[in-house]
């Protein structure tokens, strides 16, 4: 896990580089997506293909180390002969070993080992074993003490004789299997127009046939896979496995009880991060209130010292309270996809997801999107049909993501009350769970909706492996809750914290004619006899707001959110929370901060009696829903509009989203204020 993560140059796919350390020095490893061939369809794969064919000018790969799952070996052997038949330096590390143990599969390691002329390493990456024996075959295969075998795996030139003999002269140094892939793919292929021109010359002259070259080779390569397995695998009779993986998946994927037994899964979700999160929140909410309190009495009254409490301190107690939630999530999701279950998820909704233009796989970014709808966009890349992705990618911000999670609380703490049914389920539970809902249900409409649109006719297929069931790595867990915590408070509270000060300062300077006159009516007002100078002082203080630079532009927009049930201040919320949605709470707890003793304590109960221009409470059940409900629909994160131009390559898309979600949540918060209020 501890690796740096970034793109591949002019492409959006993840790259994940990290180092390890050899007896002859240190060492680059760099983590491409997986597959299962060499022939491309998805995004992904032909990153893959680029560094292997060695059109990836920024990659160079001294030896290719090929993960194949010892449990279903003859699939990921497919694989594995293509790369040997490149001649590139291969390491075959097999994983799974203790599940094909239980299944009866015996490896005779070094007699594949034979069979396939390159090293064979058995590992566990989750207990450490094997890891040192796989270092060792790396750093020999990159000394050249494994030779690569000379004999390709099945008789390559044979496909087309001729046709690989004219590429090799064309561009020497090709194998036999590499000047296949030429005449197959060289249009996507970095290499001067002139060469273009000649290899698709020797194509047209030989009557090279991609397909049927294809389908030729792949069944040469399992024909010799079939002799390997009898040669170095021993297998029990199917008939004879009945793995407790088949009998939990006849449950948990049964046409009825699976997708019930999939919302009582998601409701424990929600109603777990509200019952975990609930004390250490109360209780970094009450240490910031009493921080900045005893801060405010150890200094001297003055810009500075409001800078740093109202500013500062208000802004950090803003990010800080909302990490128990985020790292509980993310926990849990991952505890999900570490049991296997995660896919069962894909395999339950590929149906539903047809019906509305999507197929299974566009479930994962869908549910990544409750993280955070930036990598779940980027994962829709994994989709192979480009209507299917470009849909996926236009709906995923629908599903309310680890930065709503802070907006959510605070409002269902405001104004839901605490009430139990059979004792256990909780109604903020259900309502968390309502709105995660809510999202996913319009993001299905949507994509009904769009793609009667999308012009794209392309054949769609769901092909998707079934992980077996196995306990979570604890470990893993424990990271990445870790990780997506100092994330959400590094990346996320940095922009908190810019926002807030910037907040601030808004808040307390104005136009100087309009500063003016306030304070003199506060002077006047304490000039009065019997005047109480707390109260006057309050006064004081939400006048210079309602002044201020916020409080003008608050004014400005309030007449567009009335019918919504917000005030000026929501709507300036609203404004700063297009940055990032978290920020609406940190622009609430800024906000608030102004005021007297009637406006100290924690944020929830300043906003709980917050008070309108004719003395109703700002924070009613309509004002609250409606609110939530906003923010479900609402396209307010600049950073997910940037990966969406990236990914789609056009500002047309991003403009589309900003524009239809938007207008959704517009709409359906005002229907929710009308309907509650």
């Amino acid at each position: 896990m501890n690796q740096k993560v970034g793109n591949f140059p002019g492409v959006t796919v993840d790259k994940k580089t990290g180092s390890t350390q050899l007896s002859s020095g240190e060492a680059e490893i760099i983590d491409l997506p997986g597959s299962y061939s060499l022939y491309p369809r998805r995004l992904d794969e032909w990153v893959n293909y680029r560094v292997l064919l060695k059109q990836d000018a920024q990659v160079q790969a001294d030896v290719v180390v090929v993960v194949a799952d010892a449990s279903n070996l003859k699939r990921n052997l497919l694989f594995c002969t293509q790369l040997i038949d490149l001649k590139v330096p291969v390491v075959v590390a097999l994983t799974m070993m203790d599940l094909a143990s239980r299944k009866g599969i015996k490896i005779d390691i070094p007699e594949l080992e034979r069979e396939l002329g390159v090293p064979v390493v058995a590992v566990n990456p989750r207990k450490q074993k094997g890891v040192p024996a796989l270092k060792k075959a790396i750093e020999q295969t990159a000394a050249g003490l494994y030779r690569i075998p000379v004999k390709d795996f099945i008789p390559v030139r044979e496909l087309a004789p001729a046709a690989i003999a004219q590429v090799q002269a064309e561009i020497p140094g090709l194998s036999d299997y590499a000047a296949i892939h030429y005449l197959i793919n060289h249009e996507s292929f970095n290499i001067p127009e002139a060469r273009q021109s000649r290899i698709e010359e020797i194509e047209v002259n030989n009557g090279f046939n991609p397909s049927k070259t294809q389908a030729e080779e792949i069944l040469q390569r399992y024909a010799g896979i079939k002799k390997i397995m009898q040669q170095a695998v021993a297998e029990p009779d199917p008939l004879e496995q009945s793995l407790f993986t088949e009998r939990l998946d006849n449950l948990l994927l049964h046409r009825r009880w699976g997708y019930l037994i999939l919302l009582a899964v998601l409701f424990m979700l929600f109603q777990a991060v509200f019952w975990l999160a609930s004390y250490p929140m109360d209780w970094i909410d009450a240490g910031t209130a009493q921080f900045s309190g005893w801060v405010a009495s150890m200094l001297p009254e003055n810009g500075w010292t409001d800078l740093l409490v109202n500013g500062f301190i208000v802004g950090l107690g803003g990010i800080v309270i909302f990490v128990p939630q985020i790292a509980i999530l993310f926990g849990l999701i991952t505890i999900l996809e570490d049991t296997g279950y995660m896919a069962r998820i894909s395999f339950l909704t590929d149906r539903l997801m047809r019906s509305v233009g999507l197929n299974g796989k566009s479930v994962m970014p869908m549910i990544s999107g409750f993280a955070c709808a930036i990598p779940a966009v980027m994962s829709a890349r994994n989709i192979e049909n480009r209507k299917e992705r470009l849909l996926t990618i236009l709906i995923t911000p629908l599903m309310s993501c680890s930065a709503r999670l802070p907006v959510y609380t605070i409002l269902i703490g405001l104004v839901i009350p605490q009430k139990y049914f059979l004792g256990f389920i909780g109604l903020p539970g259900l309502v968390m769970l309502g709105l995660y809902l809510l999202g996913f249900v319009m993001a299905l409409v949507v994509s009904y909706v769009a793609k009667w649109f999308i012009k794209i006719n392309e054949k769609s297929y769901f092909i998707l492996e079934l992980p077996i069931y196995r306990s979570p790595r604890w470990k893993n867990v424990w990271q990445t809750m870790w990780s997506k915590a100092k994330i959400f408070v590094v990346d996320a509270g940095r922009i908190i914290l810019v926002i807030s000060l910037v907040l601030w300062v808004l808040q307390t300077y104005g136009p100087s004619d309009r500063m003016a006159a306030a304070t003199a009516e506060y002077e006047t007002a304490l000039a009065q006899p019997g005047v109480d100078s707390t109260a006057a002082l309050y006064r004081y203080d939400e006048s210079r707001l309602e002044n201020s630079f916020v409080g003008i532009a608050g004014h400005a927009i309030e007449p567009v959110i009335r019918p919504l049930g917000y005030d000026w201040k929501i709507g300036i919320a609203l404004i700063t929370s297009f940055a990032a949605r978290e920020v609406f709470v940190g622009t609430m707890a800024i906000l608030y901060s102004v005021g007297g003793e009637e406006n100290e304590g924690p944020l929830k109960e300043k906003m709980r009696i917050a008070k309108r221009d004719d003395g109703s409470p700002v924070y009613t059940l309509a004002t609250g829903v409606s609110l939530m409900v906003f923010y479900v629909f609402a396209m307010q994160c600049m950073s997910t509009l940037a990966i969406v131009k990236r990914e789609t390559r056009t500002w047309k898309w991003p403009a589309i989203q900003l524009l239809y979600m938007t207008g959704l949540a517009y709409i359906m918060s005002w229907i929710a204020f009308q309907v509650f209020r």
